[in-house]
């Protein structure tokens, strides 16, 4: 397995509203997940990090996002498979994770 993707996102909104909304947007993003015709399996919380894994193309991809004070975490594991789009996932983690955690 190739070195983890590993992305910050800072935000302004303190940990329990950035928490609150990770957690709103993968319940949603579960759903949007099963369209596509991955798997998701349930997303579990540690403390204020959140572990989840995906199905994709027959290979799996697990993460998990650290939710700080002033910024999230994200750190994806990808096979070597999938490595070739490790940066196309950085950008589309950043963009949206930016979008879901401004003020």
């Amino acid at each position: 397995m190739a070195k983890p993707l590993v992305v910050e996102i800072p935000h302004q909104l303190g940990r329990a509203e950035a928490r609150r909304r990770i957690d709103t947007r993968i319940g949603q993003g579960r759903e949007l997940v099963q369209k596509a015709g991955l798997t998701m399996q349930d997303p579990v919380w540690d403390g204020d990090t959140l572990a989840f894994v995906v199905g994709a193309m027959g290979q799996t991809v697990s993460g998990t996002i650290a939710v700080e004070d002033a910024v999230a975490r994200v750190e994806v594991r990808l096979p070597l498979l999938l490595g070739m789009f490790s940066a196309k996932v950085r950008q589309a983690i950043a963009e949206k994770g930016g979008e879901l955690l401004a003020a």
